[in-house]
């Protein structure tokens, strides 16, 4: 084997090992950047916030990117398909922004080495695959505290997508945090095995009022909740976005994300070429969440209590997570310390205080 012969199959294993993507940009070609969501984009919501994040992605770097999106992509076989797609016309970064993409993004991924992939969620990395997430549980539990101290009955409902770690992290950060507020409160979980259907949605929050529920929450991506919290006369967390336009009487507050600077920052890493796959998550410390929108007729008492306990949390002193915690059936799962992230992404229990059941594995 000659010399030439040996170089190009040292170039064949280096792309096949996907690490091309840490190349720099060129500096005369716009990026091309992807996004695919699962649901319409709509008025607010999980894909409402990841397409505002698009666009301040657009105004920040103007000519260096050339931004474009699928909305309503269901996952599995369809999702496999888009991405794919996105990747043969051109795109060099693509970003998978729900967890049920994993096995699509993972395939994709793999057959497109010179292709950078980010996926919402996840937690599988790859040579041109990096994931991202946020610490939503963070503003769950100061939801879950400002609830216990707002309901009357002691009781709320939880609409909720399906049961994966993330959705499961949030549902028990909620019933710590209302649990603090009052030890004896109770927080009733129904399943919509859908992450948008908001005709599901709203007959799922109806049945939690009907059973004693006097403050909904949700995990899912409409405004259907809020809004039939309004209608009833509840109260109400909205999920990702400030919802009072829907529910200007019945929203308490807003556990929200900004993905705005994340996708910022990956874009101009790929740009330079200092792009890596990582396994990033944020939290409030970083800005990337807030218990936003707090209704200030709960009172200044209130408002005051829920920053200090923010402040409290962004400094590592405090948080859903700490100390002793018992799931439902009264077994102890963890006795002192603080739950690391490594655990709480595969977390498939419920704290105390929850009630519902979680499909058996």
């Amino acid at each position: 084997m000659n010399l030439l012969f040996l170089a190009r199959m040292a170039l064949v294993f280096v792309l096949v090992l996907g690490r091309a993507p840490t190349q720099a940009q060129s500096p005369t070609e716009p990026l091309r950047v992807a996004f695919v969501y699962v649901s319409p984009i709509g008025q607010a919501g999980w894909t409402f916030e990841h397409e505002r994040a698009r666009r301040y992605l657009d105004a920040a770097l103007g000519k260096k990117v050339r931004t474009s999106f699928v909305e309503a992509v269901h996952e599995g076989a369809d999702a496999e398909r888009v991405m794919r797609d996105l990747a043969q016309q051109g795109n060099q970064l693509v970003f998978a922004t729900s967890f049920g993409y994993e096995v699509a993004v993972t395939r994709v991924a793999a057959s497109e080495p010179t292709v950078r992939f980010e996926h919402a969620g996840g937690y599988r990395t790859a040579p041109n695959l990096g994931t991202y997430d946020v610490r939503l549980y963070e503003a769950r539990w100061l939801a879950g505290y400002l609830s216990g101290r707002v309901s009357r009955s002691g009781q709320a409902g939880y609409v909720a997508g399906y049961p994966v770690p993330e959705v499961i992290q949030g549902i028990n950060a909620f019933t710590l945090g209302m649990r603090a507020a009052n030890p004896r409160a109770t927080v009733r979980v129904i399943w919509l095995n859908s992450w948008f259907d908001p005709a599901l949605e709203r007959d799922a929050a109806l049945t939690l009022v009907n059973g004693g529920a006097d403050v909904l929450t949700h995990h899912s991506g409409s405004t259907a909740v809020l809004q039939l919290a309004e209608e009833k006369g509840v109260r109400a967390v909205a999920y990702q976005s400030d919802m009072s336009a829907f529910a200007p009487r019945a929203q308490l507050a807003a556990v929200t994300a900004d993905w705005s600077n994340y996708y910022l920052q990956v874009a101009k890493s790929v740009i330079d070429g200092t792009w890596l796959p990582r396994a990033d998550v944020g939290g409030m410390k970083d800005g990337m969440v807030r218990l936003a929108a707090v209704d200030p007729k709960v009172g200044p008492d209130l408002v005051r209590e829920l920053a200090r306990r923010e402040a409290e949390l962004v400094a590592g002193r405090d948080g859903p997570f700490f100390g002793r915690l018992v799931d439902q059936s009264g077994r102890v799962r963890q006795q002192s310390g603080v739950m690391p992230d490594s655990e709480l992404r595969t977390v498939n229990w419920f704290v105390e205080g929850v009630q519902g059941s979680l499909p058996a594995h």
